[in-house]
């Protein structure tokens, strides 16, 4: 079916529905099964329900489904890709098809990373309001038969909630049934979708009007009420955030103040100026919407793209709480779901540009010191996928090292960690630095590194022992323990805690001699792993009831 199929190649594709009728015959049918997620939401801490404001990145590219609809890849050139997953809370794919359904891409990326994914809802237009009339102005059956169908197809594809977006003008009859229409499908979406939203943007007053605010006021909060959040129109100015701020009381971080990346209309701040509306939003202790970031690669072009996203994400950094991983374990590639090549065990294994971000692992933190420190996507090299990690800095003058912090974490540390780490020396002067893995712990007052007898490390910070081989049960598993390959480098190292919780995990770059000049360094890094040792060591699951079906022999 070619709702399901690309007509032209038979390859299994992302789909949208375009009607209530669509939406209302929904239900999941064999073909469909690429379309559901594969990966499921990964913890991170804080929770996405503490109190501190959040990140919201609304998605919207040139009408949505693009070379993202390819659910097994393509041989995308220069493609868009998302990786600032550790500085956002909730990723919303926005397109203007009436139910729009998360490439199941994204979905799988996004959770990987921690990130909820959110479809849209939306009516526009004369169409639009005969779509609302149609099953808002009838009785509560109507609307309650829309509510379900939205909430099973998040349960059945696996993604996490809705926008929902009425913009066109609602009869009396369709205003007054919305809030009870909004509160249903909310509470649906909850009971379908563990940690399950439904946020609604700001366009409706509860006189049915099309009228944006730009605020939650007393027109709109009937419907702020009825849900998890509101999303705000972008033409806000100081006075608007004050009165939102002071209405929403204890909610206030439930409010996601729009920031339109393209500038469009009277804003604060777009573009590589959109720090200038984040910081006010900060200020009032509001969430924010950033919409469309991919102004990036559609303003700025794709040649220059992972270069100039770095820079627009490193302005916003500031204002953007990161988030820690709080599970382990912890094993990344770095690929970002596309390449110029792709890689395994450091070697190219086939040229040519490709293109699924089901396939893009774990992203660390990307941070930007002006001149001393950077942390980059690197295409041209990696060890396994299609990009590896490049870190380019400076070891100051007189000092011995720097750390990079690649992770934020928080959890308790295992008796017993094992960290691998497979790294490439790079630059003019490589025979003078060496890299190693450094973790640093909180709570530093019963924390113990070894014995009890051992004194606790000022700082937490913690050097873990290298390990020449790794322990039999492990062999496998670190089969790759000091040696080289391609030219990259293993190393695996291991390190016994007592009584306390993981902080950080960061790269420790040290000059090999003293010196009193600065040291100018470039480092790949192809993969980092943190193991408990007790699970490592158990069997791994066994593939069960496996079954093949739809073949075709050529």
């Amino acid at each position: 079916p070619a709702r399901y199929f690309d007509t032209k190649t038979t390859e299994p594709i992302s789909f949208f529905l375009s009607s209530l009728e669509e939406l209302l015959s929904w239900q999941p049918d064999g073909n469909d099964e690429f379309n559901v997620s594969a990966v499921p939401l990964a913890k991170r801490q804080p929770p996405l329900h503490s109190k501190r404001p959040r990140t919201l990145v609304c998605h919207d590219m040139r009408g949505g489904y693009l070379e993202d609809r390819f659910i097994q890849g393509s041989a995308t050139r220069n493609p868009y890709v998302f990786y600032h997953w550790r500085y956002i809370d909730i990723f919303i794919y926005f397109s203007h098809h009436t139910v729009t359904i998360p490439p199941v891409c994204w979905t799988n990326a996004a959770h990987r990373n921690g990130v909820p994914v959110l479809g849209t809802f939306i009516t526009e237009w004369t169409d639009g309001e005969r779509l609302c009339e149609a099953f808002l102005a009838g009785g509560e059956e109507a609307y309650r038969a829309v509510s379900e169908q939205l909430a099973r197809i998040a349960q059945h594809y696996r993604f996490d909630g809705w926008l929902v977006n009425l913009e066109n003008t609602l009869s009396a009859a369709a205003v007054g049934n919305l809030p009870p229409f909004l509160r249903h499908l909310t509470a649906q979406v909850h009971s379908a979708v563990p940690g399950g939203l439904v946020i609604w943007y700001d366009s409706i007053l509860q006189s049915g009007t099309l009228k944006w605010q730009n605020e939650l006021n007393e027109e709109n909060r009937v419907f702020f009420d009825a849900c998890d959040g509101l999303f705000t129109n972008y033409n806000w100015k100081e006075e608007h955030l004050e009165r939102t701020r002071a209405l929403a009381g204890p909610r206030n971080t439930d409010v996601y103040v729009g920031i339109d990346v393209f500038a469009r209309g009277d804003v604060i701040g777009g573009g590589f100026d959109t720090d200038k509306s984040l910081r006010l939003i900060r200020q009032h202790g509001l969430s924010a919407a950033i919409f469309a970031p991919g102004w990036v690669y559609e303003h700025l072009g794709e040649e220059n793209f992972l270069h100039n996203e770095n820079k627009f994400w490193a302005l916003l950094a500031e204002y953007l709480p990161t988030h820690n991983i709080c599970t382990l374990p912890l094993a990344t590639s770095f690929s970002l779901g596309m390449g110029t090549s792709r890689f395994l065990a450091g070697k190219e294994e086939e040229a040519g540009p490709w293109y699924d971000l089901s396939a893009q692992e774990i992203q660390p933190l990307y941070l930007e010191r002006k001149g001393k420190l950077s942390t980059s996507c690197w295409l041209q090299d990696a060890w396994c996928g299609g990009s590896s990690l490049r870190v380019q800095g400076t070891i100051p003058a007189g000092e011995e090292h720097v750390a990079i912090r690649l992770f934020s974490l928080q959890m308790p540390a295992p008796p017993k960690v094992f960290l691998t780490l497979l790294y490439k020396l790079e630059g003019s002067h490589p025979d003078e630095f060496a890299v190693s893995l450094e973790l640093t712990t909180s709570d530093s007052g019963t924390c113990h590194e070894g014995n009890v007898t051992s004194l606790p490390e000022p700082n937490g910070r913690h050097h873990p022992r290298f390990l020449p081989a790794p322990p039999p049960s492990l062999a496998k598993l670190l089969a790759a323990c000091d040696r080289s390959s391609h030219g990259w480098t293993s190393r695996c190292y291991e390190l016994e805690l007592q009584d306390c919780s993981l902080r950080d995990l960061s790269l420790l770059v040290s000059r090999q001699q003293p010196s009193l000049q600065e040291l100018p360094f470039t480092c790949l890094l192809g993969e980092v792993r943190v193991l408990d040792a007790a699970s490592a060591a158990a069997a791994p699951p066994q593939v069960q009831s496996l079954a093949a079906s739809q073949l075709w022999w050529q």
